[in-house]
């Protein structure tokens, strides 16, 4: 093991000068070096806030985009339940001007039986087209319901009667016209449908 006190005394001396030219660092290094440390200490805290901050960012966005369309979504509702108020506001008188119309049709039919008061026909019906356009302006519809299939949706049965060559729950008989206004049923028609085909094989058995 080398002898440290064996050193030439050249480098005795080089290794003092090292040592005392460390202790006698100036102090406006030293605190250089200390403000750097702080400013990236700053820096990596500063970093961090605009992490932090980016990502609040992004999640207030994203509530805001769902908040609009939640908006936009309401603003349909509002206009589409607006539209319907303002077209489905008049069915209550629709409704009670329905019989009235009903009455008409049954007057005409009795009128066309009765040749002697034509004239008298001819005003009935002339006043019930009227009413019948002005309810067909305001969005009423009558239900065609004779050759039709039965749909629970629009008909009422009030019974089933044979009909030959007929297909079982076809509408033969419309005893009261029903009646949609803008695609909705407010009335239903009241109707007379064919009864399932009866199976005449038992007859011809007992006949024999």
């Amino acid at each position: 093991m080398p002898d440290i006190n064996n050193k030439k005394p050249s480098e005795k001396g080089e290794e003092q000068e090292h040592m005392e030219d460390k202790e006698n660092m100036p102090e406006e290094n030293q605190e250089t070096v200390t403000a750097e440390k702080e400013i990236q200490g700053d820096i990596e805290k500063l970093q961090k806030q605009l992490s932090e901050a980016e990502s609040l960012v992004k999640s207030y966005k994203d509530r805001l985009l769902r908040l609009a369309a939640e908006f936009e979504n309401f603003k349909k509702r509002v206009e589409i339940d607006r539209a319907d108020f303002i077209k489905f506001s008049n069915e209550k008188i629709i409704r009670d001007l329905i019989p009235i119309l009903g009455d008409f049709e049954r007057a005409l039919a009795i009128s066309t039986q009765n040749s002697d008061n034509e004239s008298f026909r001819k005003g009935i019906e002339l006043i019930y087209q009227k009413l019948f356009k002005l309810l067909e302006d305001n969005g009423l519809k009558p239900i065609e319901s004779i050759g039709k299939e039965f749909d629970v949706m629009y008909h009422d049965v009030l019974m089933q009667v044979p009909r030959q060559g007929v297909k079982s729950d076809t509408i033969v008989e419309e005893v009261e016209r029903g009646y949609t206004l803008h695609g909705k049923v407010i009335k239903h028609a009241k109707v007379i449908v064919a009864s399932p085909a009866q199976d005449n094989s038992h007859r011809e058995e007992r006949k024999n």
